[in-house]
């Protein structure tokens, strides 16, 4: 008998400059979901949540989801392969919307490692740089942006536990 344990994120040394991770899986996004985020962030745009307006007032001449629910959804699918074992995420830099995102496109998104540095003060960390683009379903780059995550090395993190015992099966 064997017991697997999904991975979620990756320690520091299963970085290397220049890996690409495809995550996956895409998310389409719904006028519901942009609304619903407008609405929890107080972004009350009507650009955002006026159908007539952006018909009407904009270049577009349709709804455009706002640009912090695209990048919080690629940052999110990012997680697994990325930051799911990290200790904390350091810093955003370089957040781009290259084209807009409109109510039904669906994202996709994909990781490449920029740097790899093992910590000179802590030798049970170290600091990984990625970039991340997203994708729409027509593959037209949406949103880039880089960001530095603080990664336990492997033999150095702590032990996943779950809040019942290991003899669940009673085998």
């Amino acid at each position: 008998m064997a017991i697997f344990e999904r991975p979620f994120g990756r320690y520091l040394e299963d970085f290397a400059v220049g890996d690409v991770y495809r995550h996956w899986p895409g998310k389409t996004i719904t006028e519901a979901d942009d609304h619903l985020f407008c609405m929890i962030t107080m972004n009350h745009h009507p650009l955002h949540i006026d159908a007539w307006f952006a018909e009407h007032e904009t270049v577009h001449g349709r709804n455009v989801v706002v640009g912090n629910l695209v990048y919080s959804l690629v940052l999110g699918m990012s997680v697994p392969d990325v930051s799911g074992a990290a200790i904390a995420n350091l810093e955003v830099e370089s957040l781009v919307h290259r084209h807009p995102t409109f109510h039904g496109d669906t994202i996709y998104a994909e990781s490449r490692v920029l740097s790899v540095t093992p910590s000179t003060t802590k030798p049970d960390r170290g600091v990984v740089a990625v970039e991340t683009k997203g994708f729409n379903q027509d593959g037209v780059e949406v949103c880039f942006f880089r960001r530095k995550v603080l990664v336990w090395r492997r033999d150095e993190a702590p032990a996943r536990r779950r809040p019942y015992g290991d003899d669940v099966w009673g085998d």
